[in-house]
């Protein structure tokens, strides 16, 4: 929403460390799944031959006859110990099959024409290789066990092709630093072979590439393929999606829904902590006043900064700011020196000042990198930000350099450390804040959800703690102001559902919970238009700070939870409050939105907007910084200093009679 200035949202610092190497308990579970899988596949067939025509069992028990005839010869071959071995098995399977029974006869007549001489040679053999005799045995007891036991052969019909195999997960192995793509089905797909095949499909494709696969392996219910990474070339699969596929009719056909590695941090050079998160308190700072004490004086644990690509592409013809150049996936990238050097100091000192920091890449148009983006963004539209271009080769090696670069260079190597990125700003007003020609919901996620899991599985590749956001405003239930935007709501349900499918990854929520309207200066109001569109249920329009629970309440649903169980991290990357309706009413709402979020345990942070207020936002009437453009500070001030001290009372209670409460609980106790 107001965010096209240096000067953005921010993050926070909370609960769980990453430990997603290879996630063991995920494989466990996976494994524990397709084994009951195939324990109901066997009950099933069980009860399919329990029915099945005479006839249809006539021409298994002869196929059982030839696979144990064709055993037991080889068993003969090696000494009467072996065909006794064989023979008191086969025996004790006699009931089930009138084949094996046939079969016990023939062998013991033939046994009886050996002649004496011959059954002592044998009794030698028989000795002298007691333990090669009972593995032919075992051997044997396999084959007819494999014959009883097969999984049911299963026709590939219009119906059932597409997602005949469930891929279970795709996660890179620590100890072999391969990709294991773990699968389970109910049957065994018939095809031309006996074979599944192992496909990949870059970011941009939507079909295999010919016969292209990258291994076999013979048929099963549970398979595990294992591939090479290649990390960090030009053949890397850390972006890719892998698909299960047959031989069907002289071509390969898919049979799973395409899958992306989802435990990146499993090859993360850098896994810094967040330090002190038992402060939510943030601010969009003032790069003008970083050399100042001021952010120290306020205690500000949590910073926000823009990062618009236009500003660090290209070269820089200042000497002594050289180019800055990276290579990521074999091919070598020129970024601005001069830039760059500012964000250095920018977030170095931010980290030095022990606070957390919050990045918002942010896809403005530079005309010499117009691969960035997307081609259905570059028709017009007159928004500050575009759709990232995830549709082709150029861009998504684009949009993956840019990720591994930023996420090298802050990382706490020496120039700064970002620990949350926001990708684009406010996506569900799309004509807005990303622009991209209007389409329906699902279209218009897939093309945000490619990018994104580009930035997410570079990054974390990077910085195995690091958290990436998706950015919402406020208008929940509705496009309040959108041409043809969309609802908060339907983008998050949609990016969940599109996630979830390609497998599930630990994106949070940046959300905007401004007032509404923008120039309200009451953030606990409910008269006027908010009446009708803040609303304490999951229905509501609009969500603000004062029903802020809607959305954490919202994550808590089951569908929503990280695979580890946990409720995603949000941050209110961007939030305020206008003084010009009065300083006492802008310092009040703050120490009002500061308890609610203070009280909601799955609100990591708030980045109050801003330090300073912006010309160009006070001529809409928003001056929400809590200094003047002058530098005065304004009755704000104090309250955000104190109110996450032991003398938080002294300097926000005069907020209680603004409000017209009488307790802090009276807010608390509602969220």
């Amino acid at each position: 929403m107001i965010s096209n200035n240096t000067t953005d949202s921010t993050a926070n610092q909370k609960k769980k460390k990453r430990k997603r190497t290879i996630d063991k308990e995920k494989v466990a579970e996976n494994k524990r799944k397709a084994k009951a899988k195939k324990q109901r596949m066997k009950k099933k067939l069980k009860e399919e031959k329990a029915n099945e025509p005479q006839e249809v069992r006539d021409r298994r028990r002869k196929k059982l006859f030839i696979i144990i005839g064709a055993a037991a010869a080889v068993f003969l071959l090696g000494g009467t110990g072996t065909f006794f071995g064989v023979r008191n098995y086969l025996t004790e399977q006699a009931d089930e099959s009138a084949a094996v029974e046939a079969m016990v006869h023939t062998e013991a007549v033939g046994l009886a024409e050996y002649s004496l001489t011959q059954r002592r040679k044998d009794h030698v053999r028989e000795n002298a290789g007691k333990d090669t005799s009972k593995a032919l045995v075992d051997a044997a007891k396999f084959l007819i066990d494999g014959v009883h036991n097969r999984p049911p052969e299963i026709e590939l019909t219009e119906e059932n092709a597409s997602d005949f195999i469930t891929i279970e997960s795709c996660l890179i192995n620590t100890e072999t630093g391969k990709v294991d793509v773990t699968m389970s089905a109910e049957g065994l797909a018939i095809s031309d072979d006996g074979y599944y095949y192992l496909f990949e499909e870059k970011m941009y494709e939507n079909a295999l590439r010919n016969d292209e696969y990258i291994v076999e392996e013979q048929k099963d219910v549970e398979l595990t393929f294992s591939v090479n990474l290649n990390y960090n070339s030009a053949s890397s699969r850390l972006c890719s999606k892998f698909v299960v596929a047959v031989k069907k009719d002289g071509a390969f056909l898919p049979i799973s829904k395409p899958r992306f590695i989802t435990n990146p941090e499993a090859i993360a050079r850098y896994s810094p902590s967040f330090g002190d998160t038992t402060s939510k308190k943030g601010l969009l700072v003032d790069p003008e006043k970083l050399s100042s004490s001021e952010l120290d004086d306020l205690g500000v644990r949590h910073a926000a900064y823009n990062i618009p690509l236009s500003r660090i592409l290209g070269n820089t013809s200042n000497e002594f700011y050289p180019t800055v150049y990276y290579t990521y996936n074999g091919r070598s990238y020129a970024f601005n020196g001069q830039i760059i050097a500012e964000y250095d100091y920018i977030f170095s000192t931010l980290t030095n000042k022990g606070i957390t920091t919050t990045a918002i890449i942010l896809n403005d148009i530079h005309p010499g990198y117009m691969q960035l983006i997307h081609p259905k963004a570059r028709s017009g539209g007159r928004a500050p930000y575009y759709a990232f271009n995830a549709t082709d080769e150029d861009g998504t090696e684009y949009i993956a350099a840019v990720a591994s670069f930023l996420a090298n260079r802050y990382s706490g190597s020496g120039h700064g450390k970002v620990m949350n990125w926001v990708i684009g700003n406010e996506i569900n007003a799309r004509s807005e804040w990303n622009y991209i020609e209007y389409m329906d919901t699902a279209s218009y996620v897939e093309e945000y959800a490619k990018a994104f899991r580009i930035f997410y599985n570079t990054i974390l590749s990077v910085n195995g703690n690091a958290r990436v956001y998706i950015s919402l405003d406020q208008q929940w239930g509705k496009s309040l102001y959108s041409n043809n935007g969309y609802s908060s709501k339907e983008i998050l349900d949609e990016f969940n559902r599109n996630i979830t499918a390609g497998g599930n990854i630990d994106w949070g929520v940046a959300q905007h919970p401004y007032n509404y309207p923008l120039t309200s200066a009451k953030a606990w109001s409910t008269s006027g238009r908010a009446g009708s569109y803040v609303l304490d249920s999951e229905t509501t329009p609009v969500i603000t700070i004062k029903n802020i629970h809607v959305l954490t309440d919202y994550l808590q649903k089951e569908e929503y939870l990280t695979d580890s169980g946990e409720v995603r991290h949000v941050i209110l990357s961007e939030m305020g409050y206008t003084s010009s309706a009065g300083q006492d009413l802008q310092a009040a709402s703050f120490v009002y939105a500061y308890k609610v979020i203070e009280s909601n345990q799955y609100i990591d942070s708030m980045l109050f907007s801003r330090e300073t207020d912006a010309a160009s936002e006070v001529a809409q009437g928003l001056a929400l910084g809590i200094n003047t453009l002058g530098g005065g500070r304004k009755s704000i001030y104090n309250a955000f200093k104190y109110v996450d001290t032991a003398e938080s009372a002294a300097h926000t209670d005069f907020a209680l009679r603004v409000i017209g409460i009488s307790s802090w609980s009276e807010v608390i106790s509602k969220h």
